[in-house]
């Protein structure tokens, strides 16, 4: 019996030590390190080439219930279709607005989100190209169906996600006020095909003060987190795709915008480029 012991003492030391290794050898994932140097990204912040798991989770985008009165409509997505008349060609992705939406059960889609300040930032995915003999409008309404402001659009150099921003020039949004965009693309010089085009709603609210008040950080990823947490779509989307364009080849801020239209089932946009911030 004593010489099979001997063997049997000798596994399990070495079964113990080889695990022993392998729990120390195991990397610690996705932990953010802080940092004072003016480099680190995003105020301090710096994040390490595997902390984009943590950064992906640690923020939730709250979809606010739709506003009392009539339900607003709308449509996320342009949509080519087939035939002569059918407008725009088809294309991989259809034009898209990168806004929530909720498909109610009697297949009603809303078009809805809310901003904090006078003149927002839209985002849409934009299929077709500035060589192509396409006429783009977006439009802005009030509540009374008021055209308030108006602008043509240029076709950008390739396919991706353009941003178009309300101007100074233009009506302030007023507090608590729905008002409705129209994203326009013609692709008929004729006009005897009908257009693609996305529309929805838009609506100012005020932060609670605790929020305002956690908003005055100037570093970008916490007001991000702030509104994406009060379920303030525009600046939320504004911010981190800021964030995106100063920070390109970050991987973490690639998957934190994945994440964040995953949330809105815009999961194909997600890895388009975003072209510019004023097209």
């Amino acid at each position: 019996m004593k010489s099979n012991s001997q063997p049997i003492k000798l596994f399990l030391v070495v079964t113990f030590s080889c695990t022993s290794l392998l729990v120390s050898l195991n990397p610690v994932l996705a932990k953010p390190t802080l940092g004072s140097s003016p480099s680190d990204a995003y105020g301090g912040l710096r994040l390490r080439s595997d902390a984009k798991t943590t950064l992906a989770q640690a923020t939730t985008y709250n979809q606010p219930p739709l506003p009392p009165g009539p339900p607003p409509g709308g449509r996320v997505r342009g949509g080519a279709k087939r035939g002569e008349l059918a407008g725009c060609p088809l294309t991989k992705l259809d034009l898209t607005a990168l806004v929530p939406f909720t498909e109610e059960a009697n297949s009603v889609i809303n078009v809805w989100g809310q901003t904090t300040v006078e003149r927002p930032s839209w985002f849409f995915y934009v299929p077709y190209t500035k060589d192509l003999p396409y006429t783009v409008e977006f439009v802005l309404q009030d509540q009374d169906s008021n055209e308030i402001y108006q602008k043509a659009i240029a076709l950008p150099d390739k396919a991706g996600v353009i941003r178009v921003s309300l101007p100074n020039t233009a009506p302030a949004l007023a507090l608590n006020k729905q008002y409705r965009w129209f994203f326009t693309i013609n692709c008929d010089q004729q006009k005897n095909s009908p257009p693609t085009f996305v529309e929805g709603v838009i609506q100012r609210v005020e932060l609670n003060p605790a929020a305002l008040k956690d908003l005055q950080t100037t570093e970008l990823l916490k007001r991000y987190t702030i509104y994406a947490q009060n379920g303030i779509w525009y600046e939320a989307l504004t911010t981190l795709a800021q964030l995106r364009q100063n920070n390109a080849k970050d991987a973490a801020l690639q998957t934190e915008w994945r994440n964040l239209l995953r949330s809105i089932r815009l999961d194909d946009i997600a890895a388009e480029p975003i072209l510019s911030e004023k097209p």
